[in-house]
């Protein structure tokens, strides 16, 4: 549903750099051994790939997954510019892979939201695993949206990427479904915790209304949910909302999760 190709990374890239202190602490939290054999399925920009195999250092190895050609261009080209050559980016879609156990950890943020079978989905990642092997995720919650002062143009947005997400599939409150999911699909030991980055500057306020309705409007057009007037006078709206130093804005309710494949 969201914008892919170049476009689409921009805003993947601003995500990253928003993402990365809660992200970074749940990799801690978990912890991601040196040696280990990682799959980093819908990397999008590739940041947390590389992230990941900076982490498993020389002796690991790192596959960034993803379905958008452009992007696994793009983020092959940073890892090289950044001289992470542990990492590899592979055009990859899961439910047309064969199913071999090969991984030690597999990690996905922001995917199982966009797909109409989240549990079939995290079947496939387990088959994917180890035994004893770990899974990580990350998802959202949109029904813990929230910024001050209100805004009419915020709560619209809510609502346009919640029909749009709905329509094509997909449940933009996954977020509280994930622990029970894991257990469904098979995984043990499995723990959870809820982050939800806000601030009054910086990119995350951008992150959290305009740029990702730009990125959303042609979906949300081509479904029926609005028109090109109405979100480009929204998003101008939103951007001047995000400007403001007075106002408070951030990112859905996210929750992360993880188990083991014991």
């Amino acid at each position: 549903m969201i914008r892919g190709g170049s476009k689409g990374h921009e805003r993947l890239k601003v995500l990253a750099r928003v993402m990365h202190p809660t992200t970074a602490a749940l990799f801690d939290r978990v912890g991601i051994s040196t040696g280990l054999y990682c799959l980093d399925v819908g990397c999008g920009s590739g940041d947390v790939s590389m992230e990941i195999a900076r982490r498993v250092g020389p002796t690991g190895r790192v596959v960034g997954a993803d379905i958008d050609e452009i992007k696994l261009g793009l983020a092959r080209t940073e890892a090289q510019q950044a001289g992470v050559n542990n990492v590899e980016f592979r055009f990859f879609d899961i439910r047309d892979q064969s199913k071999r156990p090969e991984f030690d950890l597999v990690y996905t943020r922001f995917l199982l939201t966009h797909l109409n079978d989240p549990a079939g989905a995290l079947n496939s990642l387990r088959q994917l695993l180890k035994k004893g092997g770990a899974i990580i995720v990350e998802d959202i919650d949109i029904s813990g949206c929230f910024v001050h002062p209100p805004s009419r143009a915020f709560d619209r947005y809510c609502e346009l990427y919640c029909a749009a997400v709905l329509k094509r599939g997909g449940d933009p409150n996954i977020g509280p479904r994930l622990p029970l999911l894991l257990k469904q699909a098979g995984f043990k030991e499995i723990g959870v915790s809820v982050v939800q980055p806000m601030a009054m500057e910086g990119e995350i306020k951008v992150l959290g209304g305009a740029l990702t309705l730009e990125n959303i409007g042609e979906a949300a057009i081509a479904e029926g949910l609005t028109t090109n007037e109405e979100v480009n006078s929204l998003v101008k709206e939103l951007y001047e909302f995000a400007e403001d130093p007075d106002t408070l804005m951030g990112a859905p309710r996210i929750v992360q999760t993880w188990g083991s494949n014991a």
